[in-house]
């Protein structure tokens, strides 16, 4: 059965039960909870990253990212003073789990993408470190993604320099 009520000033509306709006929630919380979780390796460091991290970030945002040990206490660094709550205990078993699940791979060869290096360095390397650029390990997709997202913060990066800079960064720190 359903009841309606009346907007002020519109139109009789139908009344949405509050249960089905609890249900919608729950489901939706654990459906992206199963989703971002199903991407974790096993071991000591899966249930702080999905107890820490997951809660704020999607898990492939994390499982992109290929960065040294280094590159992880860096990242979690970051993220405490941003708010996170990681205790030092958690961060005792979060970083190595994040530096053996989650570390660069060599590479070999790079093909020559002058343009975008040439960005890279004079854009990119301004406020960031070489370091955990070269070990975030992003699919192209992912590199523009993070290129856009740096170009809204501020990043003096033209549209005529953003795609050979992401060609840059995917094939010189593409996934491995």
């Amino acid at each position: 059965m359903t009841t309606t009520r009346k907007v002020p000033g519109g139109p009789e509306v139908p009344r949405v039960p509050k249960v089905w709006f609890c249900w919608v929630a729950v489901v939706l919380v654990l459906s992206a909870h199963v989703a971002s979780g199903q991407q974790l390796p096993p071991g000591p460091g899966a249930e702080v990253l999905k107890s820490r991290c997951v809660i704020c970030h999607e898990s492939d945002i994390i499982t992109s990212q290929k960065l040294s040990l280094t590159g992880w206490t860096n990242s979690i660094n970051k993220m405490v003073r941003w708010g996170s709550q990681i205790t030092p205990e958690e961060r005792e078993v979060l970083q190595p789990y994040l530096a053996q699940h989650f570390a660069p791979t060599p590479v070999s060869s790079h093909p020559n993408t002058e343009a975008g290096q040439a960005t890279f360095k004079k854009v990119c390397l301004a406020c960031h470190e070489a370091d955990i650029i070269e070990q975030q390990r992003l699919t192209p997709t992912g590199w523009t993604r993070s290129v856009e997202k740096m170009m809204r913060w501020g990043a003096a990066v033209s549209d005529a320099e953003k795609q050979p800079l992401i060609d840059y960064l995917a094939s010189r720190f593409g996934p491995r």
